[in-house]
């Protein structure tokens, strides 16, 4: 009878040990991919940031033909700004 219950018990030790490691590799098999998700999403911001309106050559002041005070000045000039001011105005609670 010793016999059978050390057999089943080497047997039940056997099953757990491959039954733990089953489940430290789907652990370990979830964290890479947590990992892998994370760092492609850090790959698109940085590509996104590259991208940006802000990164692209045509909107430094270098590369304008026209600086934000000579736009500015043009604008107050405008009928779009006096409009603005106008609704601007309508719309304080002063």
């Amino acid at each position: 009878m010793s016999n059978n219950f050390e057999a089943y018990k080497k047997e039940l030790l056997k099953l757990k040990e491959q039954y733990e490691i089953k489940e430290i590799i789907k652990n370990l098999d979830a964290r890479k991919a947590a990992i892998k998700e994370q760092s492609k999403l850090t790959k698109q911001v940085k590509k996104a940031g590259k991208q940006a309106p802000g990164g692209l050559d045509c909107f430094k002041e270098e590369n304008m033909h026209y600086s934000a005070k000579e736009t500015r000045n043009w604008l107050e000039g405008t009928s779009y700004f006096e409009n603005y001011e106008a609704m601007a105005q309508q719309d304080s609670w002063d």
